[in-house]
């Protein structure tokens, strides 16, 4: 593999898209039934509604966002150590980490920063007011059921934040008879991993709980500056209860904790630095039917992330509450929504005390009739500082042949600025919210196994928050400013197909994410991103197995603004297999990083070498 990524650059685009698209795959963009994803592809039971594009239940068909989904089998399947490893495998997203799991996580929709991405866990929004954007090495992949990924603004329907996508994450969900699981697992590095969990339904009630151990050795993530190992220890828990008071009522409990040690290199050679991470969440919702057309979902929610850095003495608590409550009316191919939402954000962080609250009202309309969909979201919030805030979206859909969609959209998003920019020594009080302005178009087909979709966007950001030189502020180096622009465009490409007994799937971007004023590229996002992955089944003696590989290849990178600092690109292959070994036995094993490519996402950070994984699990009945 070329360090540059070379068979991609311009010149040689059409061949890239050829092979991006003939042998390849979908991991795909639109939620429809004619683009699906990598994870729609190895799915076994695929949900057929996502909830997160319109914070309703829809049908995958009448869905106009940019989705994803990513069942639970995807999930296992993947071998993925953290959730942001999982979610950099999907179309549009990247991945900048500084050193091993647990360490500083950025993850990048479109090119954006984190912090224009909104995340929630079964409904609680997570964010952190200190760095902004959730606590990626914070959360947990090992309580995950399902994950939707939504591309593009939807600041229309969720407020502040969503300037680039959601991700929406949710544990499991009991259902069925009472069913205990058990599984244990060993990879290289003396890594291992314990959990344990049960969930099922009886009667009104349905319940879930697990809990899981992970544990490393880990690998020395910044050669040359501290020669040592940078392990990490991670616990985390989820239980969901729900109760079906009758036919129209249900109430539902969530909750979902983790903590997370993780070692890494600081400023000090020979010192043992370590990252501790918890994040909690926790939430209860009353869902009610009062007819057949009109449902209402009062919900309440709080999550907390709490950082701090040892033997350094720096801590930062942020504390996230919401309250909402949504109305749903039904009538024949229309649907209204109506929304008042109340968020409230806090901060801890020496000297630090400070808090604010939003208030907001949200409008939406739904249509799906004949070839035709569209949909209309329109929202106001009062920010207790920075005042009103209006955005909107219009998204819409047409199906102008057999197998043949095609969809464009339109929205606006804003993000305030974290109580960390603004009061913190570096900070400025004065600071203004970052808006975004988006416009994207689709095209998408499918017959019968093979499935093609493409979508170009646009997204223009102002108002943008960087950090710049002292001055206005109490910090030698350096201030918070609304000094940038940046534009955010590009193309996905996605497709799928079947070639005889193997499923293969894959995904291009080719995208230009950048500085407006300078001209150069965001820093540490690469403009060529091609990700690939195939599966099949075939037996061996009494077994049944399924074997899969990955391949994801990214151009160069820059690891500063002024493009001076080059990040090599490079290309990883990890293969996968897995088999029942007994009726409720299950076998995994895989190797990331085949080809134990040195590479880095950060400069002077390493990452991973080759890494070999094997898990058994036991699912009773």
């Amino acid at each position: 593999m070329n360090p540059g990524f070379s068979f991609c650059r311009p010149a040689a685009l059409p061949l890239a898209l050829s092979c991006a698209l003939a042998g390849a795959s979908s991991v795909g963009a639109q939620a429809l039934p004619d683009a699906t994803t990598v994870a729609q592809l190895n799915a076994v039971n695929l949900p057929d509604t996502v909830v997160t594009a319109a914070r309703v239940a829809q049908p995958l068909t009448d869905v106009l966002a940019d989705v994803t989904l990513i069942d639970r089998p995807h999930i296992e399947d993947s071998g993925a150590v953290t959730i942001s490893d999982l979610l950099a495998r999907q179309p549009g997203l990247e991945l900048s980490r500084s050193g091993g799991p647990g360490t500083a996580t950025s993850l990048f929709l479109r090119g954006a920063d984190s912090r224009f991405t909104a995340v929630y866990i079964d409904g609680v929004r997570v964010d952190s007011q200190a760095t902004g954007g959730a606590p990626w090495e914070a959360i947990s992949l090992a309580q995950v059921e399902r994950i939707e990924i939504v591309r593009g603004p939807a600041a229309a329907v969720y407020g502040s934040d969503a300037v680039a996508g959601v991700v929406q994450i949710f544990t499991r969900k009991g259902e069925g008879p009472f069913t205990p699981y058990v599984g244990i697992g060993a990879g290289s590095r003396r890594t291992g991993k314990l959990e344990a969990g049960f969930s099922g339904a009886g009667g009104a009630l349905d319940y879930s709980l697990g809990a899981a151990r992970e544990v490393s050795r880990g690998f020395d993530s910044k050669p040359g500056a501290n020669p040592d190992r940078d392990g990490y220890r991670q616990s985390s828990a989820s239980g969901r209860l729900g109760l079906q008071i009758n036919p129209a009522h249900r109430i539902d409990l969530t909750g979902t904790h983790t903590d997370m040690d993780a070692q890494y290199d600081g400023f000090m050679p020979g010192q043992d630095d370590h990252g501790l991470n918890r994040l909690d969440t926790l939430g209860a919702s009353w869902s009610a039917q009062w007819s057949k057309a009109w449902s209402t979902r009062l919900s309440v929610s709080q999550s907390q992330q709490r950082y701090e850095m040892r033997p350094d003495t720096y801590r930062t608590e942020t504390t996230l509450r919401n309250l909402l409550l949504h109305s749903e009316w039904h009538q024949g191919d229309h649907r209204f929504t109506a929304a008042l939402e109340r968020r409230g954000d806090a901060l801890v962080n020496d000297p630090i005390d400070r808090s604010r609250h939003q208030n907001g009202v949200a409008l939406g309309y739904g249509y799906t009739g004949g070839p035709h969909t569209l949909q209309l979201n329109l929202r106001h919030d009062r920010d207790s500082e920075f005042g009103g805030q209006t955005t909107g979206g219009v998204a819409y859909g047409y199906a102008f042949a057999p197998g043949w969609r095609v969809t464009g959209a339109v929205g606006t998003a804003f993000r305030v600025p974290t109580l960390y920019q603004r009061f913190s020594e570096y900070g400025q009080p004065a600071l203004q919210p970052e808006k975004g302005r988006n416009v994207e178009l689709g095209l998408h087909w499918a017959q019968g196994a093979s499935r093609f979709g493409v979508t170009a966007y646009r997204n223009r950001i102002t108002n943008l928050i960087n950090f710049g030189a002292p001055g206005p502020c109490a910090g030698m180096f350096g201030c918070y400013e609304n000094a940038g622009r940046a534009v955010l465009q590009g193309v996905t490409l996605t497709g799928a197909h079947r070639l005889g007994a193997v499923n293969v799937s894959g995904s291009l971007d080719v995208q230009q994410p950048k500085d407006r004023q300078t001209g150069q590229l965001l820093a540490r996002r690469a403009q060529r991103l091609l990700k690939l992955a195939a599966d099949t089944r075939v037996a061996a003696g009494s077994l049944d197995w399924t074997l899969g590989a990955e391949w994801q290849a990214v151009s160069h990178r820059w690891d500063d603004a002024a493009n001076t600092q080059r990040l090599g690109g490079y290309g990883l292959v990890n293969l996968y297999a897995s088999t029942r070994i007994a009726r409720q036995w299950d076998l995994l094993a895989r190797i990331d990083n085949l080809g134990d490519k040195s590479y880095q996402l950060a400069r002077g950070y390493a990452t991973p070498p080759r890494t070999f994984f094997v898990g058994l699990r036991w699912t009773g009945r």
